[in-house]
């Protein structure tokens, strides 16, 4: 059986796409395929790299990248996590399930770097719940089929 798809969409692909990517990897336990992308690609923040490691994963081989490296390819699920790339997300086949998680720009955040930091763990956790909740429905209603 071939493994699900997943590809988690922001502006930048540089902090909440990149944090989502290493999340469900790490969550997925080896059963979805995972990419993510910006619309206006740019470059992994390292304040990301910094929150992800300290709950144990590694995003510091991440790259950022744009949409159009997927243009043609096939996903089951398509997450966008700011509202810009959800508006101006490209259309993807009618069998992919696009998803929605608005979310707030943590590079956003203005401040010293405790502020920042904690901006990012916040969205991170954000992201994290949500990944999880997203694999219990998902495996769940694959088992029930």
């Amino acid at each position: 059986m071939a493994k699900k798809r997943v590809l988690v969409l922001c502006t930048g692909n540089s902090a909440r796409s990149q944090m989502g990517e290493g999340l469900f990897r790490a969550e997925g336990e080896g059963e979805f395929e995972v990419f993510s992308a910006g619309t206006k690609p740019s470059s992994v923040r390292p304040e990301a790299i910094a929150v992800m490691k300290e709950i144990g994963i590694d995003i510091s081989g991440q790259r950022s990248k744009s949409v159009g490296e997927f243009a043609g390819q096939s996903f089951d699920y398509v997450v966008t996590v700011c509202d810009n790339a959800r508006d101006t997300c490209p259309v993807f086949p009618a069998t992919t399930e696009r998803i929605h998680w608005s979310l707030e720009d943590p590079a956003a955040v203005e401040g010293n770097e405790a502020e920042r930091l904690g901006a990012f763990r916040h969205t991170r956790d954000l992201i994290h719940q949500r990944v999880k909740a997203f694999y219990r429905a998902t495996l769940s209603s694959t088992q029930r089929e």
